[in-house]
């Protein structure tokens, strides 16, 4: 049990280290080809750019000050 904590701790400071270089394919290996209709493939950043689906917009007003709270007919008092 003694061991593993420090390895865990070691391999959580070794994740955390990690470059800010521009993403790039691994070595022998090529991005995805180009979708039907493009002719150059899409860039590392386009694909991983979200789209509106993959990160939608708020579209709910936020309440901008306090309301009275409707009657809620489940909030029961507890029994004993």
């Amino acid at each position: 049990m003694s061991r593993r904590v420090p390895l865990a701790l070691l391999a959580l400071a070794l994740a955390a280290c990690g470059s800010q270089s521009d993403l790039a394919p691994v070595a022998g290996a090529s991005l995805p080809p180009a979708p039907y209709g493009r002719s150059d493939p899409p860039t590392a950043n386009e694909l991983l750019a979200l789209d509106s689906q993959g990160a939608p917009e708020r579209n709910v007003e936020l309440r901008r000050e306090s309301e009275e709270r409707e009657d809620d007919p489940f909030d029961l008092p507890p029994e004993g």
